[in-house]
């Protein structure tokens, strides 16, 4: 029997990989060579979609007549996950040398849909460019006071806990498996960075739980990892000490270990936030972040897995009145004197921008900086300071701007990550997975950028289309289009001028406050003042951060007159008369982009309302209300940025609009 295909429950939106995603495969006759689980897992797929469309699936060593598909599990050398796809003679072959390739190869043609059987071309090798391609998830098992069930989640509950334990019923989370499969992605962390009493119970009396998760992920290939605190010695072994260095803690340690791959022989490790945002670290003894990661490497490397030791490590209690201390700096600051002192198996993972996922930040230079450290790049999906998906903002351009960087012209952002590429999930428990349907996009182009860095976004953005709606006619990929392409430059249009970030409301981060954080010991500041806005961050004068990028970098950021137009206000304080290269003056910057961003919310309203009739009508009528809702929130982003800057500055809108 072939393994089942994930059943939604009803009413639960599929994402992609509807059935018709399946029906160029689905109507054709097919054979799968090869066992293990993830074959298993192939025939499933291919038996379900024969069984819908009319085709055949056969399994077999030798071949005994044409086949228009042929999955083949061979000795290729390609790896676990690469696979190569030719078609010859009227049959499209795909071989790979592990199960992961063949599930891989599987989606590929899936992808292509009637491309895959059309013609004839030459064999193609696709290998994933980063092995790790993983999703952390902020879900929290019991609920927080603060924080909820999934910290900065929104798309409802966790997939995962629910009333402070795992899901009884974890169908959905294999569906969720189906779907990173398809995308690429490999591995998933179960709970919350920030890890509180209950969740760090997952590594101890509570790891059944994890493992029963994991048993619903390993079908697709995604292994599972776990956040844990750095206190776990303390908190959960009763010793007086979580020091590192100390031989009762690196014991503790290396018996909670073994006791989670007896549990999950495939584990993949462990996520720790230490020293950050109040969260306990080996700062507390004196030790160094090397001594905490290399404590938790060491136990897990005869298992094979990996620690992803997270960069984040800055001063959140500081005083507003010091311009000196600057968070920017602060994990350049931390991290680049311990260059070489991590254990291979020891990853520092480090967020793409050296504040937190603002809208426009530069690429942080500690990527840069580390040659002998492997190094995770960490995006963010969950749209937190992106419009938490009320908001269309399709992020796509944006990691790839930050993947195709150099900080010199050796590698870019994307070779760096030999430890892997991670994104702060934007899945839950909602119908449409992401709350806001068309934030699903922001999910699959994560995974395949993670695969491809140097992939194109608009083709990546048009597999995503192709899988989701593959029976939609041609105006539906052009309206999508139109509003999808350009929403991550829309949104910042009508939120934060020229990289200053930051200007949100306190505490959950949505809607405008252009001063909720300008005096908070958080670090985050604009500086606007009556003679001109901007944090001076250059080397001659400010907080020095432009210096610590590599020589080209540090040179065009250092001056207000090469820095570029997006990131002015990040390195420099300017006058509001200062001209960009746009011939604009800052101040009348603000006040067009934000004109322009409300109009453009307003253009992609109307685009979507033209589309109904050819999605469904819940998907259609959920987007429609967020729309709605972009619409008012982008109108009180323009209002209220705009009267700031005019109060501020005395300078009217040269083109005489209204501001309040």
């Amino acid at each position: 029997m072939p393994l089942p295909v994930p059943v939604l429950p009803e009413g639960v939106d599929p994402a992609w990989l509807p059935p018709a995603a399946f029906r160029a495969v689905g109507g054709r006759r097919t054979l799968i060579r090869g066992s293990g689980p993830l074959a298993e897992t192939v025939h499933g797929e291919v038996a379900e979609a024969c069984r819908r469309f009319g085709g055949r699936v056969v399994r077999g060593a030798v071949a005994d007549g044409t086949y228009d598909l042929v999955l083949d599990l061979g000795d290729e050398g390609l790896g676990e996950e690469g696979f190569t796809c030719a078609r010859e003679g009227g049959t499209t072959a795909v071989t790979a040398s592990g199960g992961r390739g063949l599930l891989y190869g599987l989606f590929h043609v899936v992808r292509l849909g009637e491309a895959a059987f059309t013609g004839a071309w030459a064999r193609e090798t696709h290998r994933p460019a980063i092995a790790l391609r993983m999703l952390d998830h902020w879900d929290n098992v019991a609920v927080h006071p603060v924080m909820g069930q999934v910290e900065r989640g929104y798309a409802g509950g966790s997939l995962f806990w629910e009333d402070g334990r795992a899901r009884g019923d974890l169908e959905r989370v294999r569906a969720y498996a189906r779907l990173l499969a398809a995308c690429g992605v490999n591995a998933v962390a179960v709970n919350n960075v920030n890890v509180h009493e209950t969740e760090a119970h997952l590594l101890t009396d509570r790891i059944g739980e994890v493992a029963a998760i994991a048993d619903a992920l390993r079908p697709y290939g995604v292994r599972t990892h776990l956040s844990v605190s750095f206190a776990a010695p303390v908190v959960l072994g009763g010793l007086p000490t979580a020091d590192p260095l100390d031989e009762a803690v690196r014991g503790w340690w290396a018996t909670a270990t073994r006791r989670v791959y007896e549990a999950i022989p495939d584990f993949g490790g462990y996520v720790v936030k230490a020293d950050s945002e109040g969260q306990p670290g080996p700062f507390a003894y004196g030790r160094t972040h090397a001594h905490g990661a290399n404590t938790l490497a060491a136990v897990l490397e005869p298992y094979g897995g990996t620690v992803h030791w997270r960069a984040f490590v800055y001063d959140h209690r500081q005083d507003w009145r010091d311009r000196t201390t600057d968070r920017a700096r602060a994990a350049h600051d931390h991290f680049v004197p311990l260059d070489g002192e991590f254990a291979p198996n020891a990853v520092l993972q480090v967020k793409h921008g050296p504040m937190d996922f603002q809208v426009r930040e530069p690429v942080s230079p500690l990527i840069g900086a580390m040659p002998r450290t492997r190094l995770a790049v960490e995006l963010q999906v969950t749209q937190e300071y992106t419009g938490q998906q009320r908001h269309v903002c399709w992020l796509g351009p944006m990691w790839s701007e930050v993947l195709r960087f150099r900080h010199e012209p050796e590698s870019s952002v994307g070779e760096r990550a030999r430890g892997g590429l991670v994104a702060v999930s934007n899945a839950g428990d909602d119908p449409f997975w992401t709350g806001h349907p068309l934030a699903q996009a922001n999910l699959y182009t994560f995974g395949r950028l993670a695969w491809r860095p140097d992939a194109e976004p608009r083709e990546v953005l048009d597999e995503w289309i192709g899988l989701t709606f593959p029976e939609a006619s041609e105006r539906l990929p052009d309206g999508l289009h139109a509003v999808l392409d350009s929403s991550w430059r829309t949104y910042e249009k009508y939120t934060a001028p020229l990289g200053v970030g930051w200007m949100v409301q306190p505490g959950h981060h949505y809607g405008p406050s252009v001063d909720g954080y300008e005096y908070s010991p958080w670090g985050t500041y604009h500086f606007a003042d009556r003679d001109g806005v901007g944090v001076d961050r250059s080397v001659a004068s400010g907080t020095g951060y432009a210096g610590q990028h590599a020589k080209p970098w540090a040179e065009l950021y250092e001056s207000p007159d090469t820095c570029p137009d997006e990131l002015l206000l990040f390195f420099h304080h300017v006058p509001y008369g200062h001209p960009l290269k746009s011939g604009k003056t800052v101040i009348q910057h603000i006040y067009d982009t934000h004109f322009e961003g409300v109009e453009e919310v307003e253009e992609a309203r109307e685009v979507w309302a033209s589309l109904a009739g050819l999605v469904d009508p819940a998907r259609h009528a959920r987007v429609a209300e967020r729309y709605e809702e972009q619409l008012r929130s982008a109108r009180e982003w323009r209002d209220q940025i705009n009267s700031y800057f005019f109060r501020k500055s005395g300078v009217p809108d040269e083109r005489g609009r209204r501001i309040h």
